[in-house]
């Protein structure tokens, strides 16, 4: 029987799955390779961060109620989970190892503590004295003490001490790996035309007997482990504290989550093993994986550089947009022309450029901005900080909640109202992800506006390796809706459905998004039922939503062609009663693909938007999202070029089928990496310009 949904979290790990493949792939260079094994591992860490913790939560619900949310029963969810994650982890075991032996073709060579020479054990020594033992804290572990507080995300040695003359008895300790001050890789002396690579866990293992020195100890195991928490906090409803102060306290009780997932070192010391189950509470149900010796791999994500091969990005640097030649300002450019940025191909600098232009133009008054996550060390705050300083009045809404960027954001508020700009925290219960901007000047007592809507975070770091697009434009329409949602993001008890239903341009979450999404849709199903020509393109990060869900099913028996590229949770399966089958691809590669992008034929007149907001009930329900419709010729047929460049993949797109076997795509069709087609697409209409 084909099942009518996939479970999101079931789904999820068939997208974590694909990035594994990126990792097992032998035609992927050996440095991206481990990257990827970084990044599964990174979101393995968040996925039971939030998701598995969520679900042990809802085993609380009833069984209906449970099955309309998650699709099938928490428990029955949980356990699937469970059985796939070992798989993954047997997998992932096995592509590190083959990664180790292309490591050691290229001379790259990770080193444990007991393979190390004497030149390198006394350059080991040294390294810890002077760099690593200020960090240390040994936590020593036995049954009269309460078990020591352990850091979600960080890595721990657990370590069972003995002496020659104890029969039975064995000490058991356990040391936080100090990654955060120390990093986690250490380059150590080699020979000619190598290279040795330690890990800091190993450095302190090599250190034991100093840094146990004084209980007189005569052998040490020690293993690697990290425990996952809950990460989920709840705001809650208490009016006397301001939402920065529930923020602050969410972050704070993290601290106290309860352990959703247990990895170790299959070599632990068995006590030490017990110990620390029984000690965090963990049960056969829960999550308790072993594993390889190393662990906490997302910090494989900044392996160092020690390798010949370069990376497949190197040969796609970043490209500056023909509209932004340096010969005008990128105000004059967009007082006359729409400019769509396609990252990471197009250079990031018009966004900064922009915003310090309008920072330093003595016509500029006010610039209102979205932000969700920003860069560390941020070129787009700074912008800001100066046009503040420089007089214009700088409006910022701040999204406390954006996850695991609370802290970041509670920063940066400090820092913004420091420098006199005017921090909006969003609306209650609704979550601000829209990427909206709007600066206004005036000009011969007329006053002129122009900003950008974007599909991703205005952060120009992961601009470099994440797949977006960001409409700057002047367009009075758009300029006007942007300004309605502000006005609304503003009050003090906005009525969001009221304040947001009036815009023109913009289709906006949560009010009417949804509404328009499905009005595009029944307008294709009316033609295809009439035998008329009837095709809908959908880009997502993920697809969840049930009501749209059954809409593309209703669609798909009417006849519609649909064509789906979702990178991440797609929750819809093929029916044997679809007209058409629906045709869903996931294209995982080097740069993250991020754009959200909806195409409807519309009966010849192509409709395009490129919106914030996912297929996924939270975007369209419970966040302030937005997408706009493009209007001008040329950028809406690139749009559509690059969608179509995105559908022939078949090197790097895996079929979205309902057994989740992550299949590539494979045709009769040349070799096809849309990636690369992209790039090479917008190039050569980059140097059509300057041809001209």
């Amino acid at each position: 029987m084909i099942k009518k949904y996939i479970p999101r979290d079931i789904s999820w790990l068939s997208f974590n799955g694909r990035v594994l493949q990126e990792a097992e792939d032998i035609t992927v260079p050996l440095a991206e390779r481990i990257k990827f094994l970084g990044i599964f591992s990174n979101n393995l860490d968040e996925f039971f961060r939030v998701r598995v913790a969520g679900l042990k939560r809802a085993m609380l619900y009833s069984e209906k109620d449970a099955k309309e949310i998650f699709y099938d029963t928490p428990q029955a969810i949980l356990e699937e989970l469970n059985k796939r994650v070992i798989k993954q982890q047997q997998r992932f075991d096995k592509a590190w190892l083959d990664i180790q032996k292309e490591m050691a073709k290229e001379k790259v060579f990770i080193k444990a503590a007991h393979q190390l020479d004497e030149k390198q054990q006394q350059f080991v020594k040294e390294y810890y004295a002077e760099e690593v033992e200020s960090n240390v804290i040994p936590l020593m572990l036995d049954e009269s003490r309460p078990m020591p507080y352990l850091r979600d995300k960080s890595l721990y040695l657990g370590i069972a001490m003995r002496k020659a003359d104890w029969e039975y008895e064995t000490k058991l300790a356990a040391i936080e790996v100090p990654t955060g001050s120390n990093g986690r890789f250490i380059i150590l002396p080699s020979p000619k035309s190598e290279k040795h690579v330690i890990l800091l866990e190993d450095v302190i293992k090599l250190n034991l007997p100093y840094i146990f020195s004084y209980f007189g100890f005569d052998s040490f195991k020690a293993n690697s482990f990290k425990v996952t928490k809950d990460a989920e906090f709840d705001i809650d409803n208490d009016i006397n504290t301001t939402l920065v102060e529930k923020i602050e306290k969410g972050v704070k009780n993290r601290r106290k989550g309860k352990p959703t997932r247990f990895v170790f070192d299959k070599e632990m010391d068995p006590n030490l093993l017990e110990f620390i189950v029984r000690k965090l509470n963990l049960s056969k149900k829960d999550s308790i994986i072993p594993g390889q010796k190393i662990h906490n791999f997302k910090h494989f994500m900044d392996f160092p550089k020690v390798f010949k091969t370069k990376a497949q990005s190197k040969d796609r640097t970043p490209f500056d947009h023909p509209d932004f030649d340096g010969k005008q300002r990128i105000s004059d450019v967009l007082m006359t022309k729409d400019v769509l940025l396609s990252f990471p191909y197009h250079n990031f600098h018009p966004v900064i450029d922009m915003l310090r232009e309008a920072a330093i133009d003595p016509h500029v008054r006010s610039i209102h901005i979205t932000v969700y996550r920003m860069a560390k060390n941020s070129k787009i705050a700074n912008a800001l900080v100066n046009a503040a300083r420089n007089g214009k009045e700088v409006v910022v809404m701040l999204e406390l909640r954006a996850r695991f960027d609370e802290e970041n954001n509670l920063e940066w508020k400090d820092i913004f109202e420091v420098e006199g700009i005017k921090v909006l925290l969003g609306i209650p219960h609704k979550k601000v992800h829209a990427k909206l901007c709007i600066i206004k000047k005036r000009v011969q007592n007329t006053t002129v506006q122009y900003g950008f809507v974007s599909t991703g975070n205005i952060n120009e770091k992961t601009a470099k390796i994440y797949g977006d697009y960001c409409l700057m434009t002047s367009n009075r329409s758009t300029m006007a809706d942007i300004n309605k949602i502000f006005s609304a993001l503003k009050k003090v008890k906005p009525d969001i459905y009221q304040d947001l239903l009036p815009c023109r341009t913009l289709i906006v979450c949560p009010t009417d998004m949804r509404t328009a999404i499905i009005n595009h849709i029944d307008h294709e199903i009316k033609e295809a039922l009439a035998g008329k020509k009837a095709h809908m393109v959908v880009k997502v990060n993920s697809l969840s939503d049930k009501i749209l869900i059954k809409k593309l099913y209703e669609a798909a028996e009417a006849g519609v062609i649909i064509e789906l590229i979702v990178r991440g949770i797609y929750c819809a399966t093929n029916q044997k009663k679809f007209k058409t089958p629906i045709n869903a691809i996931s294209i995982v590669d080097e740069y993250l693909e991020h754009a959200r992008v909806m195409y409807f034929y519309a009966s010849g007149k192509q409709f395009v938007y490129i919106s914030s907001a996912d297929w996924m009930t939270r975007n369209l329900d419970h966040r302030v999202e937005a997408a706009v419709r493009i209007t001008n010729k040329k950028i809406k047929n690139e749009l559509i070029d690059m969608l179509a460049l995105q559908l022939k993949d078949n090197i790097k797109a895996r079929q979205l089928n309902n057994e989740l076997s992550n299949n590539y795509v494979t045709n009769d069709h040349p070799p096809h990496r849309s990636q690369i087609e992209i790039y090479k697409y917008l190039a050569a209409k980059n140097q059509d310009v300057k041809n001209k």
